[in-house]
């Protein structure tokens, strides 16, 4: 009888070891997609961002370029009189400017407020799982 409950006593032991065993091993993992999913998120977005800084110097260049002409051309078309009043083309061009401006920030708010942050969506979830999981006192029908 000694050596019946020696047994199951070690048969315990053994269980329990194989499920902290398997609870660390499941933690690791959970972390482990975590920092891929961030990484993964974190990657696409600072490959995007550096396109973009470059695609923006570009436009602003040529942005600068057809300021600078549509500014003569207002005021060759604009009838200010004599041909030392090119500022007033300058002028008419910094006012649409402005108003462009205006607009895109007001855009570019609203869109900003709308961005998902790069959290763990997937290891989250996961996580929720196997807390509903360990916490039910039936869990094959959990999963």
């Amino acid at each position: 009888m000694a050596a019946t409950t020696d047994n199951s006593q070690a048969n315990i032991l053994a269980a329990i070891n194989e499920v902290s065993d398997k609870a660390q091993l499941l933690v690791r993992e959970e972390i482990e997609l975590a920092k891929a999913e961030v990484t993964a998120k974190l990657t696409k977005l600072a490959r995007g961002l550096a396109i973009g800084f470059a695609a923006g110097i570009f436009v602003m260049a040529g942005l600068l370029m057809l300021l600078n002409g549509t500014a003569w051309l207002a005021w060759y078309v604009l009838p200010v009189g004599d041909n030392l009043n090119y500022f007033w083309g300058f002028y008419l061009v910094a006012g649409v400017l402005f108003i462009l401006g205006g607009v895109a920030g007001f855009l570019a708010a609203r869109w900003l407020k709308s961005v998902q942050s790069p959290a763990p969506e997937m290891a989250i979830e996961e996580a929720k799982l196997i807390r509903e999981t360990v916490k039910s006192s039936d869990p094959e029908t959990t999963i």
